[in-house]
């Protein structure tokens, strides 16, 4: 009798986790996907040589700029609302979308942060490159992505 109760129990949590988990795909996501890129953004501030603008875009685009590139797990509640918070955290700290909207200070100063971050391998994040593998620098980009903002802040 006893067995059965416990049963019944768990039966009707998977239930009540199902529906719950069901009815979560239902609720809409703000994606973070404009139509184009502005006239603020990086890439059309600076003459970024294309191996930089490549990379760059894996690598940083999809957390600190307008243009997020979805894939098919972002459809999926609650994983979805996870990843739209991770952005707009990125997007606060840094957005690649309004560069040319901030300050010559402030230019240097994430310029800075962005290099030591790619130098100490905190960006982009382990989460993001476990399932974004071209996101992932080699020695080679990374010694070519730092000597070019390195560059690129000295010249501000």
């Amino acid at each position: 009798m006893r067995f059965r109760t416990k049963r019944k129990k768990r039966c009707i949590i998977a239930c009540i986790a199902v529906v719950i988990l069901g009815g979560m795909q239902f609720v809409p996501v703000q994606r973070n996907k404009s139509s184009g890129m502005s006239s603020s953004d990086f890439m059309n501030v600076y003459q970024v040589p294309d191996a930089i603008q490549n990379k760059l875009r894996v690598a940083c685009y999809d957390c600190h700029s307008n243009n997020t590139r979805y894939s098919w797990y972002n459809n999926i509640q609650p994983v979805a609302w996870l990843l739209e918070r991770h952005v707009s955290l990125g997007k606060a700290e840094l957005d690649f979308s309004v560069w040319k909207d901030y300050s010559v200070r402030r230019k240097r100063t994430k310029l800075k942060s962005i290099i030591s971050q790619i130098d100490e391998g905190a960006m982009p994040l382990s989460t993001y490159t476990l399932l974004h593998r071209d996101a992932v620098f080699s020695k080679e980009e990374k010694e070519l992505v730092l000597e070019w903002l390195q560059q690129l802040r000295d010249s501000l």
